[in-house]
């Protein structure tokens, strides 16, 4: 029996998944009709991201999922017409591996120095000898698969790696600490945090005024997560102060970035644009198809969210 997959996203989306996607089907043994367009009622699966035409799910009442095309969910979670099971894009490789990197990268940049140097050719002899990786610890907020990933990179480049979550998970490689009393301490000994969790109303402003004030004088901050797990003017009063000597941010509550935030001309403020962990056609395309063959298999889907949670 075929099965009929709504793709609702933009054209230029499309583009890149038409190919991608309905290879990964074939691969996945699913008998698919992969389109932009279908009367809802005749629609199985739906293939979503946030930002399409598609916000009322009402129609859809033969649909068995809707497999969103990004981690994040804070977009669509709370829609009250969408009844369906909602899937999250996670063990994408892909987007796994550039999150990886992008955290890597950036936390060596600021455990090195390396902008001294970089944006220092002025003819001055700056002798600076960063501390080892040993001595330099970092605590990753968020111990989804991605905070995982980049805490046990880390962890293997010599770095103490703690992790906090909200409840309690043991990852090897890492000190996981969960709870209002655990933040406190992963905060406390951190040089450097990194930001993985999702946006929901618990982590909003996880990193605030006080909390802020917990880590030590001259920490560190990269935040590829969420824009609203960041209180700005928290932020930018304690960089001005120097408790946060850095902060390299990927997400914000608005984006684009407003031209005239003052993220953009901080001498202390490194912003990229929401390009930390970009999702793959080729590998979420994978993710999709395993999914849409579960269903119609009778097995339980993978990574679906649960609403009162909101990830």
């Amino acid at each position: 029996m075929t099965v009929n997959v709504l793709f609702a996203a933009s054209a230029e989306r499309w583009e890149d998944y038409e190919t991608t996607l309905k290879s990964a089907l074939e691969q996945a043994g699913v008998d698919a009709d992969l389109r932009t367009e279908f009367p809802p009622e005749e629609v199985d699966y739906i293939v979503y991201a946030p930002s399409s035409w598609l916000q009322d799910f009402t129609p859809y009442t033969r649909c068995k999922a809707v497999l969103n095309l990004w981690a994040g969910v804070e977009n669509v979670v709370g829609n009250a017409t969408l009844t369906q099971p909602l899937c999250r894009m996670v063990d994408d490789e892909g987007l796994t591996q550039s999150m990886m990197e992008w955290v890597v990268g950036h936390t060596l940049r600021l455990h090195l120095g390396m902008d001294l140097h970089i944006h220092g050719q002025d003819g001055k002899w700056r002798k600076y000898a960063p501390p080892v990786s040993q001595d330099r610890p970092v605590t990753i907020l968020g111990l989804g698969a991605l905070g995982q990933a980049c805490g046990q990179a880390l962890a293997g480049l010599g770095f103490p790696v703690t992790g906090w979550s909200r409840t309690e998970k043991e990852v090897e490689g890492l000190t996981c600490l969960h709870g209002d009393d655990g933040l406190v301490r992963a905060l406390e000994g951190a040089q450097i945090v990194v930001l993985l969790l999702p946006h929901t109303p618990q982590t909003e402003n996880t990193l605030n005024a006080e909390t802020l004030a917990l880590l030590p004088k001259g920490a560190m901050i990269l935040n590829p997560g969420r824009g609203a797990l960041i209180e700005d003017t928290a932020l930018l009063a304690a960089l001005e102060s120097g408790q946060i000597a850095h902060a390299v941010l990927d997400t914000f509550r608005k984006e684009p970035l407003p031209v005239m935030h003052p993220y953009w001309a901080h001498e202390k403020v490194t912003v990229t644009p929401h390009i930390a962990a970009t999702t793959r056609p080729e590998t979420a395309s994978r993710v999709i198809a395993e999914n849409i063959r579960r269903g119609e298999a009778g097995e339980p889907l993978l990574h679906v969210v649960e609403r009162g949670a909101g990830y």
